[in-house]
């Protein structure tokens, strides 16, 4: 089984120093998004995640590299996984529930919770008002180039609403990265840990790895 170690990083962040943990993010261990799935075209964007966890929540930053970005989606809940889109899928202690967080490349999130793709909750809107973003999109001058994009998160503990997390110190989770665009030009589904499935189905618990917070 795959693992992530998710160091602690001292401190108080918000939207006024993101910029701050972001620089600490990209200084820590990058691992790499790299299992293409259901595809035939071999279309192939480069992507890797750093995480941490901090005082009051979960640190994230994606650094992608792809020859197609789209982000249109501006409102908490809208279909993100259509555009240029990273997601984190959760679940804490052994709870067969898990959350779905999924942004585009704006930072524009929707967050679910349940046991499978079926029947899902939202996470309510202004509770999603609470994660802290930030989005530097580098637009490549032609299309034989890649475009470059970084999104640094930053998720409260409120955001996990059927749990009270009060810190993550020496907690072990269960937990799959993804990157996808539905709606691209060349739609694909990307997993940091393989999925054994002949459909595309990122909702299957099963073959999550596992984030050792630290």
């Amino acid at each position: 089984m795959k693992e992530v170690y998710a160091p602690f990083i001292p401190g108080t962040y918000n939207e006024n120093n993101l910029d701050e943990l972001s620089v600490l993010l990209e200084k820590g261990k990058k691992y790499a998004i790299d299992n293409l799935l259901w595809s035939d075209t071999g279309y192939f964007p480069s992507v890797n995640f750093s995480i941490a966890h901090v005082e009051n929540g979960v640190a994230l930053k994606y650094f992608v590299e792809e020859q197609y970005t789209q982000a249109t989606y501006k409102t908490v809940n809208d279909p993100v996984y259509k555009d240029s889109c990273v997601e984190l899928f959760i679940s804490f202690a052994d709870d067969q529930n898990y959350y779905n967080l999924e942004f585009n490349a704006l930072g524009t999130a929707l967050v679910g919770f349940g046991k499978d793709r079926n029947g899902r909750l939202a996470v309510p809107d202004d509770t999603l008002s609470g994660i802290k973003v930030l989005s530097k999109i580098n637009w490549a001058e032609d299309l034989a180039s890649f475009n470059k994009w970084e999104l640094t998160l930053l998720v409260p503990f409120d955001v996990f609403i059927y749990h009270d997390i009060q810190t993550l110190n020496g907690i072990t989770s269960r937990a799959n990265f993804f990157k996808c665009g539905d709606d691209l030009p060349e739609p694909h589904f990307i997993s940091w840990s393989n999925i054994d499935s002949s459909v595309p189905d990122f909702h299957l618990p099963q073959f999550f790895g596992t984030i050792k917070f630290i």
